[in-house]
């Protein structure tokens, strides 16, 4: 077969390199997932099982699949031209890196999740000042990631090793805690009947539930990161594309790093390694990502459900999940109790560690794409933004914000709303950028269109809601 043109705007042709074994490419789904785990599965879902039960069980599984296949759409853009999407989306809406930097920091922005993995573990020590531990994360994060030699080996071990310590913790919990009357419940939420309700529950708060429902993975703009972490990893055509290092320990203030990839010609060899790739990547995001993912958010929502369900006080706050943790000292041992608030407390820690990361790595390349600069020292640029963010997070605590659940829920509307934007985004830009051969499938094209209108429906909604 002839080669055939590359993609509007591709750059230098270079070969696309074989796709490696299913274990050598484990990794960003991890991240991605991590990115997830402080928000909607150990806040938000719990918190609605905990004042609603499990009829919304349904809203899981709906929620982490479409992030699923926004995910692998941008997965595709990475593995096809080994950069990120937000470079590709610049070099055809020029105007985009603004939009991508306003809405990143007003959805993450506010420290919300810190906050509560801070709540948890001056819960779980016995200590008062939260803010005081808030502080001492935050910055205990940004030295952590200015230490590690590679950027994103930091983040993939940290995740891996957290998600695997913390679900098989959980998961044993929920086992001994549980009943054969619950499974039955949960299984029943899964078809969206509740109790008393199909679906979702009279007075249910509908910011609440799109913020769950948005942070059913990662949300907002932080499903486009993906795009930078699978060109770390080096899937595809990121086999060829340079990584941010350490300012002190990688010589990541004299490194220059350029965010324009390559691509690959359209021939019969590429396509056949083409295929294999996207085999292989959706198999490993399938099995991480939803699998893995749509397991920890149930057992969390179970075990809120379990422990909780019907006691006085849940309103409040995140204290639902102080109460949690000492209904199950009662029915267990104390130290079981402490050991839930120290797990969620660092899946929470791991999670602002990544959103730290990801917000500074979509607000350094979109600040260095305005201002057209594509071979830069990135390193230097994205350790200022990381430490300015984190600054900003102890202003915040110093202002005396003591209920994180509000900041998370304000984050997650504006991420809602930004994800309802790089889904529209994702859908022209890969139908039309990419070569014929190599773009969306009818099926993925539907679901798209599908998270699309639903996103749109309830970010309206939800906005009515508050005008009326």
């Amino acid at each position: 077969m002839a080669s055939m043109p590359a993609a509007k705007g591709a750059h230098a042709r270079k070969p696309l390199p074989p796709a490696p074994k299913l274990r050598k490419l484990i990794g960003p789904s991890f991240i991605i997932l991590g990115l997830g785990l402080g928000s909607g599965e150990v806040i938000l879902w719990p918190y609605l099982a905990s004042n609603y039960g499990l009829g919304m069980a349904w809203a899981i599984v709906l929620g982490i699949t479409m992030q699923f296949f926004i995910n692998m759409e941008v997965e595709r853009y990475a593995i096809i031209h080994g950069e990120s999407i937000f470079v590709g989306f610049a070099r055809r809406w020029k105007w985009l890196p603004a939009w991508f930097i306003l809405s990143t920091f007003f959805g993450f922005g506010w420290p919300g999740i810190g906050l509560a993995g801070a709540t948890l573990f001056a819960g779980a020590l016995g200590l008062d000042n939260v803010h005081a531990v808030a502080i001492g994360m935050f910055l205990c994060i940004g030295f952590f990631l200015s230490i590690g030699r590679v950027l994103y080996k930091t983040v993939e071990k940290l995740q891996m090793a957290v998600i695997g310590l913390g679900v098989p913790f959980i998961l044993l919990l929920a086992l001994y805690l549980s009943k054969n009357t619950d499974v039955v419940v949960l299984a029943r939420g899964l078809v969206g009947q509740g109790q008393g309700f199909w679906f979702l529950p009279v007075g249910v708060p509908l910011a609440t539930f799109l913020a769950a429902l948005a942070y059913s993975g990662a949300g907002g703009n932080l499903n486009l990161a993906q795009s930078c972490y699978v060109r770390d990893k080096g899937y595809g055509m990121g086999r060829y594309a340079d990584r941010i290092l350490s300012l002190i320990t990688g010589e990541g203030s004299s490194h220059k790093i350029s965010l324009k990839g390559s691509t690959f010609a359209i021939t019969d060899d590429n396509l056949k390694r083409w295929r294999r790739w996207w085999k292989v990547t959706n198999l490993e995001h399938l099995l991480v990502f939803w699998l893995l993912g749509l397991i920890t958010m149930l057992l969390l929502s179970f075990l809120s459900y379990v422990t909780t369900f019907g006691a006085a006080g849940n309103a409040e706050g995140i204290h639902f999940i102080l109460l949690e943790a000492s209904v199950i000292a009662e029915r267990s041992l104390p130290v079981f109790g402490m050991l839930f608030l120290l797990a969620t407390g660092l899946m929470l820690l791991a999670t602002q560690l990544t959103v730290l990361d990801s917000t500074s790595r979509i607000m350094t390349e979109n600040a260095l794409l305005f201002t057209r600069k594509r071979t830069v020292r990135v390193s230097l640029v994205y350790y200022l933004i990381l430490w300015a963010q984190i600054f900003f997070g102890i202003a915040v605590f110093s202002l005396g914000f003591d209920q994180p659940r509000e900041l998370i829920v304000l984050g997650a509307v504006v991420n809602a709303f930004a994800m309802f934007v790089s889904t529209g985004l994702l859908f022209v830009f890969n139908n039309r950028v990419l070569a014929r051969p190599l773009r969306p499938a009818y099926w993925r094209n539907a679901a798209l269109l599908f998270t699309f209108v639903f996103l749109g429906f309830f970010c309206g909604v939800t906005v009515g809601s508050y005008l009326v």
